[in-house]
């Protein structure tokens, strides 16, 4: 397979500038093997069983985008990850024009030392704060990194920094929003809870490289940037015990789902995990967790989009995107969502 394979064509007023709201009103596309159905968020309780166990990421999003200078030259920096040096990975504007030993300079007086250059925009930059000194000059010197289709010409408005935070978010790292989560409401997850489905939260901060385009049509040579993830005991052992009582696994997002297949063993187990991955989800990869994910539409040529393929097979994926296009549903991180089951 290669990239061609999944496309298809998404005309622009499909693409969301603004969630529902209340955030729970979004439409909800059911895809199962025995057909589909058009119903909203709040309808996905009856969709699930006493006993089943709803597993969502509980990461949150950082201000991670930095107007820099050096000299009088802008360098525009996305916060990928830190390293365990203490020094950060990141994607860079006009990153040819970088150096190592180059010293960048932010609003605020935060500066940055390139430490190392790579080929494909990323660098290596170790700031001069680290803790909450550097938490505290971020906030105050850093904006939210929308996905470039999000139209913000002066920038993220004021919604935007609660409407891209999901109910879950807790554990600061993120560049950009586990989107899934972003449709549950206080009064969902209540019905969620009276439904008898157990949740768990598990952390995966995702990286700036989710807004990066595939390089090359050939899938088995496409590398996905690494992104840090933890699963705690409690955690892997709460899912474990639903499973093995015969509950289904629902992952919200496809993030969730990357960290799960991560850290699940050869027998199913959900093992403890703490450390970075760079699993690429795509058609062959054998799922041994999640018996349904929530998802947005994702974007054609995707690596998201080849997931859910992965996930739900690839004709039943284009079927199910080409109704949602002539039904009107709204794609993409602001959008609606489909339920999926395991092919």
């Amino acid at each position: 397979m290669n990239e061609a394979d999944f496309d298809f064509d998404l005309p622009p007023g499909r693409i969301a500038q603004h969630p529902a709201r209340p955030r729970d009103a979004a439409r909800l596309l059911h895809v199962a093997p025995e057909g589909r159905a058009d119903l909203v968020m709040r309808d996905l309780p009856a969709l699930l069983a006493p006993g089943d166990v709803m597993v969502a990421n509980d990461t949150r999003v950082i201000p991670a985008r930095l107007a820099m200078r050096r000299g009088a030259a802008r360098i525009g920096i996305t916060l990928d990850r830190p390293l365990p040096d203490g020094t950060w990975h990141a994607l860079a504007r006009n990153a040819r024009r970088l150096r190592s030993g180059d010293r960048l300079l932010s609003e605020g007086g935060m500066s940055a030392e390139v430490m190392a250059r790579n080929p494909d925009g990323g660098v290596v930059l170790r700031f001069d704060r680290d803790g909450e000194a550097f938490a505290a000059a971020l906030r105050s010197a850093g904006a939210l990194a929308l996905p470039p289709y999000i139209a913000r010409p002066d920038g993220p408005s004021r919604e935007d920094a609660s409407d891209y935070q999901t109910i879950f978010a807790a554990r600061e790292g993120a560049v950009a929003a586990p989107t899934a989560g972003l449709h549950f409401t206080p009064d969902l997850l209540a019905a969620v809870d009276a439904r008898g489905v157990a949740r768990v939260t598990i952390t995966l901060h995702v990286g700036a490289g989710t807004f990066l385009p595939l390089r090359g049509a050939d899938l088995a040579r496409h590398r996905l940037h690494a992104e840090r993830g933890e699963i705690s005991l409690a955690a892997a052992a709460a899912i474990n015990a639903a499973r093995a009582r015969g509950g289904r696994l629902l992952a919200i997002g496809t993030t969730t789902l990357r960290l799960l297949e991560a850290a699940v063993d050869e027998t199913g187990e959900i093992r403890p995990f703490a450390g970075e991955t760079d699993i690429f989800l795509r058609p062959g990869h054998v799922f041994r967790t999640a018996d349904l994910l929530l998802t947005n539409f994702h974007l054609p040529r995707s690596t998201l989009f080849m997931l859910v393929a992965a996930f739900s097979g690839l004709p039943r994926m284009r079927e199910a995107y080409a109704h949602a296009i002539a039904a009107g549903y709204r794609f993409y991180s602001y959008g609606d969502a489909s339920l999926l089951t395991r092919a």
